[in-house]
């Protein structure tokens, strides 16, 4: 807030529901009054990550709040995560669920391609980004210009719908991708989970409770038979265990067209759903009351936070971690693993790191902008360089033609482009008089004496008024009197005078 008012912002574009999480901040407690716009799935999934979220904080809540630690002299003092945090005097306590309605109730629902107008001046679209349900890119333009802001984005179509950059680009109609590394990814998951519950043990996967875990449930449809883990229990704990397995399956038009073909079938689009028909998938919203009546072991639980710093996988870090029986698999690449298990340690559980991150990489990105060839490439700074620790790595930079603008976080960006030239229509009565001139083969111009109109930027030009007729009667003299006096418009001469031929002229 201390780097803009948010209270002069007129809109605000949500591109995927991990991008809404600080929305009832905004909104509440900001002076902000504009319009929020978002797909429906970002919405509902959004208030299911929120709802997760206020639930974990209010289990435990705090009979004192600590603030002196805030101070910038005492904070040099503090140990590296606290010392480096980056504006903790600007730190909140969470929201409350009256805040996140309160919040919602703002959001605009959009679909995809659906064109809204913003004001008269520009006109912005939401295209699928492949990268979650809902999930979109936004196209911003007038009627010369286009920005398209691109956000987490994927076209390896595991379940949301992909349809990125369908103006002007043949990505949406190509996977020319390998996708080898996320299989990679997903082979060892399911192996490291068939070897520890086979030796007794029991599996901790921390995840969110939308997105990837719907992707891991269905590799263990998959796998389960083959694996010989019919009989293991999985467990998924989470406030919204239920809405979220639910969301996933009735959104079925913003999923990609395999899954749609589903419904009509009919049949379930997720395999999960089978899963907890057969009762090898059970849901809970948390570890107390019916979970702890059905808890068997080995087993397998997907619950939250992934960062391992409250919610139900604190419990079972506790129960397991001390045993080199359990294992605990990273699947979520926002987090770094090594960080997320510093207080736990010394841990004697296996610790196996698999990030499913199905966004583009530089390769890829790369290869996108080399397509759409853009005028202007603004992108954050780490992209444009290696990795400090791996400075011979130019793979993990992004490679375009144009030389990209580069921004830091919480920084105000100024696009390098005016607005140079506007549209304007012309009422069918004043195009009907133009005789246009014939000046070039091809070419042809007109002059045009009318009275421009502009509201809500937009601009109209409507034939001049014509003077008022003198009265038939005298009974509307006086209201002729009081009538303005509209004279005839003057032709406004152009163009450049040729002098030689001028001054012939005035001589003959």
């Amino acid at each position: 807030t201390d780097l803009l008012d948010l209270s002069t912002i007129d809109v605000i574009l949500i591109s995927n529901y991990h991008c809404m999480m600080a929305l009832p901040y905004i909104t509440e407690h900001t002076g902000f009054t504009g319009t929020v716009y978002a797909t429906e799935p970002t919405m509902q999934i959004g208030r299911l990550l929120m709802e997760e979220l206020v639930n974990f904080i209010e289990r435990v809540p705090k009979s004192q709040l600590a603030s002196y630690w805030k101070n910038k002299e005492l904070q040099r003092l503090l140990p590296a995560p606290l010392k480096d945090a980056v504006e903790v005097s600007t730190w909140r306590r969470c929201y409350t669920m009256q805040e996140v309605n309160s919040a919602l109730s703002k959001v605009q629902l959009v679909g995809y391609s659906q064109k809204i107008e913003l004001f008269g001046a520009v006109q912005i679209t939401p295209l699928s980004s492949g990268y979650s349900l809902g999930s979109c890119n936004w196209i911003i333009q007038s009627h010369y210009e286009k920005v398209a802001y691109v956000s987490g984005s994927s076209l390896l179509t595991t379940h949301p719908q992909v349809e990125l950059f369908q103006r002007g680009s043949r990505w949406s109609r190509e996977k020319t991708f390998d996708n080898g590394f996320l299989q990679l990814n997903a082979v060892e998951y399911c192996s490291m989970l068939s070897m520890t519950v086979r030796n007794g043990g029991n599996v901790l996967v921390p995840c969110y409770p939308s997105g990837v875990i719907y992707d891991l449930l269905e590799c263990l449809y998959q796998y389960i038979d083959s694996a010989g883990l019919s009989n293991i229990p999985f467990y998924f704990i989470s406030p919204v265990a239920n809405s979220s397995l639910e969301f996933s399956q009735i959104f079925a038009e913003w999923l990609c067209h395999n899954k749609q073909s589903k419904v009509y079938l009919p049949e379930p689009p997720f395999p999960h759903a089978e899963l907890i028909q057969t009762n090898k998938l059970k849901h809970y919203p948390s570890i107390h009351g019916d979970f702890s009546n059905d808890f068997k072991q080995p087993c397998v639980v997907f619950t939250g936070h992934p960062s391992l710093r409250f919610g139900d996988v604190v419990h079972f870090m506790e129960l397991w971690g001390k045993s080199s029986l359990n294992t605990v698999i990273f699947t979520e690449p926002d987090f770094s693993y090594l960080d997320a298990l510093a207080p736990y340690q010394p841990l004697a559980m296996k610790c196996v790191y698999c990030p499913i991150d199905t966004r583009l990489n530089f390769i890829q990105v790369s290869k996108l902008l080399k397509e759409v060839q853009p005028l202007h490439v603004v992108c954050p700074e780490q992209y444009t360089q290696p990795p400090p620790s791996q400075c011979h790595r130019t793979d993990l930079m992004i490679d375009c033609q144009t030389p990209p603008m580069s921004y830091h976080r919480a920084e105000v960006l100024t696009l390098p482009f005016k607005r140079r030239y506007e549209k304007i229509e012309i009422m069918p009565d004043l195009a009907d008089s133009l005789v246009p001139l014939e000046i070039k083969p091809g070419i042809a111009v007109a002059t045009v004496s009318a009275v421009l109109h502009t509201k809500d930027n937009k601009h109209l030009l409507q034939p001049p008024p014509k003077p008022v007729q003198p009265p038939a009667t005298k009974k509307r003299k006086k209201l002729n009197e009081e009538a303005p006096d509209l004279k005839p418009p003057k032709p406004l001469l152009s163009g450049s005078i040729p002098v030689d031929q001028f001054a012939q002229m005035l001589e003959k």
